[in-house]
């Protein structure tokens, strides 16, 4: 009976121990690194594994290193401790001013769009896909019959505003585009440099517009300068697909014949624009065009297709991990050595 009873308390005492560090890294909270060159690095665990820090970044989700000569063990630990007494110290309180003034500003330059989802920095033409119930961005790239490949904010340009009398399309090779969308409703974020010329035409075509508007001779809303981009539906003609088509009188007047789709576009975070169509896509070819006022409409397109059966895209930014998506395996918190 004793041997019977031994072998359960054996038994429990191991099981408490192997709950033990579980429990612990449970009630572990964010904590700071901070540098010598006076950064941080936000994290839930550390170690120190010889000359290096092996850490788990909360903003990144992974597992890291740094040289351990690099770290301010003394600011790290005062900060701490300010912190759990709850009395910050002038130098911790700028350095959550600071902080908070970091998180706001890369916030705005890259806004969350879905959980763990955030659009970069460096700007671009994204669309917000669903893909096998998870959300994606896809890069879109501009297309003028091939494909230019630009990178962020950096985009072509050619206006395409014929000679009175004639007719010209805007046509891209080939029948279906590269980049799929599977989700009926995807949102378009875009954020381009800046151009100062066309955004002034296109607030001189705004006050046109008004004037219209006002006398009843147009039903359309002024077009802002942020405000000029259209989800087109493209036309499927053979081996290539139509985009618009560029219609000049002999009197000079020129307009342009595209099928828009109804969308709402509002400012998004800083320099982003988000445009959102007002009802679902029918499955089929798609384009992002940019109106540049009385130029006419920008002949470079960033061009897609809505398909929920087409297969997965290769280029895509996916959420980043969860807490917990962590890896199980992780090497408990170990204090530096005196």
């Amino acid at each position: 009976m004793l041997r019977w009873y031994r072998s359960i308390l054996v038994f429990l005492l191991s099981f408490w121990l192997c709950l033990a560090p579980c429990r612990s890294l449970a009630q572990q909270t964010t904590r700071r690194l901070i540098l010598k060159d006076g950064s941080y690095q936000i994290v839930s665990k550390y170690e120190i594994q010889g000359d290096r820090v092996h850490y788990y970044s909360e903003e990144r989700a992974e597992w890291e290193d740094v040289p351990e000569s690099l770290i301010d063990w003394d600011a790290t630990n005062r900060y701490e401790r300010d912190r759990a007494s709850g009395k910050m110290s002038p130098e911790g309180q700028a350095l959550n001013k600071e902080m908070e003034a970091e998180r706001q500003q890369e916030e705005a330059l890259s806004p969350h769009v879905a959980l763990g989802l955030r659009l970069p920095p460096e700007g671009g033409v994204y669309a917000l896909d669903t893909y096998l119930s998870e959300p994606e961005l896809l890069p879109l790239e501009q297309n003028n019959g091939e494909v230019n490949r630009q990178v962020g904010r950096n985009v072509l340009r050619s206006a395409i505003n014929p000679l009175s009398g004639s007719k010209r399309t805007i046509e891209l090779a080939g029948p279906r585009a590269k980049i799929q969308v599977h989700a009926l409703l995807p949102t378009i974020y875009i954020d381009l440099e800046p151009i100062a010329e066309q955004d002034e035409n296109a607030a001189a075509e705004s006050e046109t517009r008004k004037a219209e508007a006002n006398a009843g001779e147009a039903d359309k809303p002024a077009e802002l300068p942020w405000d000029r981009f259209q989800i087109v539906r493209v036309q499927v003609k053979g081996d290539k697909r139509i985009v618009a088509a560029i219609k000049t009188a002999v009197l000079g007047k020129s307009h342009s014949e595209e099928e828009a789709i109804p969308a709402t576009a509002e400012q998004f975070g800083e320099g982003w624009v988000k445009l959102t169509p007002k009802a679902p896509l029918p499955p089929g070819e798609y384009a992002l065009a940019e109106m540049l006022g009385k130029q006419g409409m920008n002949s470079y397109v960033w061009d897609f297709g809505v398909h929920p059966d087409a297969p997965a895209n290769l280029a895509v930014i996916k959420p980043e991990k969860t807490k917990s998506q962590a890896p199980v395996r992780e090497p408990e918190l170990l204090k530096k050595r005196n």
